[in-house]
């Protein structure tokens, strides 16, 4: 169903790692530590300032692949795994963008459901990787008839 995606890539969109998104994002994951939140603490760290948490990028926009139509409504979210080469500062600019790596189908109790593997990128301006992210969306059965319609 979504096999002709693989491999095709979004347009690298610029995100900024924003403190006071950092701190609502903070607040609404119930995780306050002062890395995050406090200019003393950041200042006084190995990093010289404010870093955003883990699961950040999550709020970044990856731009849009153009040939991947995927419905705004009953995709299920699978999983995220992130991978760090250092952490987001507080204050840059990142440049994102997303791949799709695989497609696969499953029957499952609920019916046939899709497997779409997607990979985001967070570069610095220069270029240089600093996270990524693969996640798996569920496509299920209902809404698979949907997007064949």
């Amino acid at each position: 169903m979504l096999t002709d995606s693989i491999g095709k890539r979004s347009e690298k969109v610029k995100n900024t790692v924003e403190r006071g998104a950092v701190k609502k994002f903070a607040e609404a994951v119930g995780d306050l530590h002062p890395i995050y939140v406090c200019e003393e603490t950041g200042r006084q760290s190995r990093y010289k300032q404010n870093i955003a948490p883990p699961t950040f990028p999550r709020v970044f926009d990856y731009g849009t692949i153009g040939a991947l139509n995927l419905p705004e409504k009953g995709l299920i979210h699978g999983e995220e795994i992130y991978h760090y080469e250092r952490p987001l500062k507080v204050g840059e600019d990142i440049l994102c963008y997303s791949e799709v790596k695989d497609y696969y189908e499953r029957n499952g109790k609920s019916g046939e459901m899709g497997f779409l593997l997607l990979k985001r990128y967070g570069e610095d301006l220069e270029g240089n990787l600093i996270f990524t992210e693969e996640q798996v969306v569920i496509i299920t059965e209902a809404v698979r008839r949907e997007m064949r319609v």
